[in-house]
């Protein structure tokens, strides 16, 4: 599907489903579609991500991914008063990519205009830039500290396995590009060959655990989680923020996209994903079949156990390390960041 018929089903959606909601304040995309033109060709493995604005502060559950006219899209709610301040959705390494370009679906207000024209204008000053990438790096720092030791192992492996992925955004955010989620560790590479740094990408595989995993073991564990998620689906009940990702209509990206990625010789690149969505599974799993999680649980801990975490302790260690890490990439993302043609030399305010 071309990304153009993709938005205008996305747009279409807002129409039929959103802006009829008393609390409708506005819609915008976000995510890897932004800034791609309409003959662009959308990957099978790809979805268009919506944000619908509300003035509900305490927001519904997210529709999350759905099929709709052929696309598929991933809808979210935004609480209106995350968008009150344009210098602090310029400073938000999530939020101001959506704004850099004309990404507006819905504005009855007016309100995403003025927004958007405040962070186009600034989007690329080196001050704004370097808060965004501190504001990444901020979020690794939080939350590693906030590992619950007391929680399940596998919610334990997701708290370490997002803030380590995050090193892979402080990376995009100093180029000016996308901090996508599922493809962070491509994209991550090609922004450190593209500025003389790819010596530092090994480092980072290696903070993940995967360096060193071969193709064969990779392929393995996507068959186990295929077996996991296709078990999981069918039984979930429990609402969880991340429950659409678990569906059938998330399986040509969490299973096919992962098969592509390991098809193209990626297979490291592939593996944040799938111990992500391995993880997601047994939560729902541990509320929903306490049984089946059970005994799919040792394809999980064989996974993990390839990354070198078989504990608590082990995971621990782990997160010390990405933070002993950061020093290192912070020199390398200030080197980004003197480098990149685009940065303007533009004062903050």
């Amino acid at each position: 599907m071309k990304v153009g018929l993709a938005r205008a089903a996305a747009i279409q959606w807002v129409a039929q489903h959103a802006r009829t909601d008393t609390g409708f304040r506005g819609a915008y995309f976000s995510g890897s579609t932004v800034g791609l033109p309409d003959d662009a060709e959308l990957s099978p493995s790809s979805d268009v991500d919506v944000f619908v604005v509300t003035a509900q502060e305490d927001p519904p559950a997210k529709p999350g991914k759905l099929r709709f006219q052929g696309a598929l899209l991933e809808v979210s709610y935004l609480p209106r008063a995350e968008l009150a301040s344009a210098d602090d959705v310029l400073a938000s390494y999530h939020l101001a990519g959506s704004f850099r370009t004309d990404a507006i679906i819905d504005d009855p207000t007016g309100e995403l205009r003025e927004l958007h024209a405040h962070v186009s204008r600034h989007f690329a000053a080196r001050p704004w830039v370097r808060r965004r990438c501190q504001d990444a790096r901020h979020r690794i720092e939080s939350r590693l500290a906030a590992i619950g030791t007391s929680a399940p192992f596998h919610e334990q492996v997701l708290s370490w396995l997002f803030p380590t992925g995050v090193t892979c955004h402080v990376l995009l955010v100093a180029a000016l590009r996308n901090p996508t989620v599922r493809l962070r560790y491509p994209a991550a590479r090609e922004v450190l060959t593209d500025y003389g740094h790819l010596g530092l990408y090994p480092e980072l595989l290696d903070l993940l655990g995967c360096s060193q995993l071969p193709v064969e073991r990779v392929r393995h564990h996507l068959h186990e989680l295929a077996a996991t998620f296709d078990a999981t689906v069918p039984v979930a009940k429990t609402p969880f923020p991340f429950s659409s990702d678990i569906s059938p209509a998330a399986r040509p990206i969490a299973i096919d996209g992962s098969q592509r990625l390991i098809d193209s010789g990626d297979h490291r690149e592939a593996v944040f994903w799938i111990i992500a969505t391995f993880a997601r599974c047994h939560i729902i799993l541990a509320a929903d079949a306490p049984r089946l999680h059970e005994a799919l649980l040792p394809a999980f801990q064989a996974a993990v156990a390839d990354l070198g975490i078989g504990s608590t302790r082990d995971l621990l260690h782990r997160a010390d390390e990405v933070t002993r890490f950061l020093p290192r990439l912070w020199q390398t993302t200030e080197d980004i960041l003197l480098d990149n043609p685009a940065i303007t030399d533009e004062r903050s305010r």
